[in-house]
């Protein structure tokens, strides 16, 4: 009998997710949410309180924690030109980013990312290592800091750290300790299916299903290379524009967030896709909870593959400047496929002082990408006016950017007074 790698001990009960009595009886009366954030999950007991917990926090000095964390490169993930500034922001973006008006579902004020299904998303590749680069500063901090305010505060310190100044961030999210059981995320059994299993008409953004705002199950936002992949920049404008109306954001946000968080970090596409390994929730035991393990023999740093789009945005992806709109409406732009297969956007005959150092290689120098949503930016006739207008007045652009920033990661917060912390702006916005 073979019994190579398999468990010697007999199991008489269910140890895997196969067959549930959901499946058995799928019209019977589904009472698992009344048994959501049950008690016995929490790690703090019943007299827990964050708002009190929060009173002892060294706010200054886990901003000073998490600036020093921005460039202290982990050999076993390095960080991209020797700063994570791009990844904590992604980490953040995301967490805030599943946030939908429709029924409120969704962001970033519980700590979910950590937590199937989000935290094995296609969209949230390699994030696992943000959240795991952050323990240690988790730790240090204890029960006085919830993931969920790390999470967004790390985005914000990134992004000062490399130059922008921020419009405020408050405390106040309160973590979640197993997967919500009240989010309806879509109803297909598979990733990345065709995003015609949401929409009666994929041309008519508009017929997305409600309460949904991702294109497709497993993406935050839209697909980066158009939709259903297909490169399509004036298409896909339509679909940005009901996607981020549906999170609440009108035309100049989207512009001003598309180009701000463009603006700093890169995308990964430098390998073959085919062997990656599964996401955390799919993955072996022996990965110790990480996810999408490259199994090539550069597997990360410059190797890394993540969405498969290969290339920064900008000539100098570690700091705050604006080389995005320069360099897009500097070039013509062609369509170019990564080292991965994924399609993405690339100048024609840059010049070589508008490349991209390779980020362990200072002798190499790389093409500047867009995505479809880049392009559209500049092919969308309204979100070509307002990219006109940020371009012209930098100033104006970073004001709309630091509100809209703003706004995405705090939004799904509620009223002001739920906001904590010496940085809640003293404005009074009106969203």
């Amino acid at each position: 009998m073979e019994s190579t790698g398999k468990c010697p001990v007999v199991h008489g009960g269910a140890t895997t997710a196969k067959t549930s009595n959901s499946q058995w009886w799928p019209n019977a009366l589904n009472i698992d949410i009344l048994h959501q954030n049950d008690a016995q999950t929490h790690p703090f007991g019943p007299d827990f309180n964050y708002r009190e917990e929060l009173k002892k926090l060294d706010v200054e000095g886990l901003k000073r924690d998490l600036v020093s964390l921005m460039t202290e490169s982990q050999s076993w993930w390095p960080a991209d030109w020797g700063h994570y500034g791009g990844l904590m922001i992604r980490m953040a973006w995301h967490s805030a980013g599943t946030y939908r008006i429709s029924d409120g579902r969704g962001g970033a004020g519980t700590g979910n990312q950590r937590f199937a299904p989000l935290n094995s998303w296609p969209d949230n590749a390699n994030l696992d290592k943000a959240r795991r680069l952050l323990w240690p500063i988790k730790k240090k901090y204890g029960k006085s800091l919830s993931w969920a305010d790390l999470f967004i505060l790390a985005g914000n310190m990134a992004y000062e750290s490399m130059g922008f100044t921020t419009f405020g961030f408050a405390f106040g999210r309160e973590d979640i300790w197993a997967p919500e059981k009240d989010i309806y995320w879509g109803s297909e059994t598979e990733w990345l299916p065709p995003s015609d299993t949401r929409y009666e008409n994929v041309n008519d953004a508009s017929t997305l299903e409600t309460p949904l705002a991702a294109v497709q199950m497993g993406l935050i936002y839209v697909n980066p290379e158009g939709v259903n992949g297909v490169p399509n920049p004036l298409l896909t404008a339509q679909h940005i524009r009901e996607t981020f109306a549906r999170m609440a954001m009108d035309d100049e946000e989207t512009v001003a967030l598309t180009a701000g968080g463009h603006t700093v970090g890169k995308a990964h596409g430098n390998g073959d896709a085919s062997i990656i390994g599964p996401a955390p929730e799919g993955a072996d035991v022996e990965t110790q909870g990480f996810g999408w393990m490259n199994p090539g023999p550069q597997s990360n740093g410059a190797g890394t593959v993540t969405s498969g789009i290969e290339g920064a945005w900008t000539t100098n992806p570690i700091a705050w400047d604006h080389g995005y709109f320069d360099l897009l409406f500097k070039y013509e732009w062609e369509l170019k496929k990564s080292p991965a297969g994924a399609q993405q956007w690339e100048p024609v005959n840059a010049a070589e002082i508008d490349k991209t150092v390779d980020v362990e290689n200072p002798g190499l120098r790389h093409n500047p990408i867009m995505t479809d949503a880049d392009m559209a930016m500049i092919m969308d006739p309204n979100y070509r006016k307002i990219s006109e207008r940020f371009h012209k007045d930098p100033a104006y652009f970073e004001n709309v950017f630091a509100r809209a920033w703003f706004k995405l990661t705090h939004r799904d917060m509620g009223p002001k007074v739920r906001y904590i912390g010496p940085d809640v702006p003293q404005e009074e916005l009106i969203w």
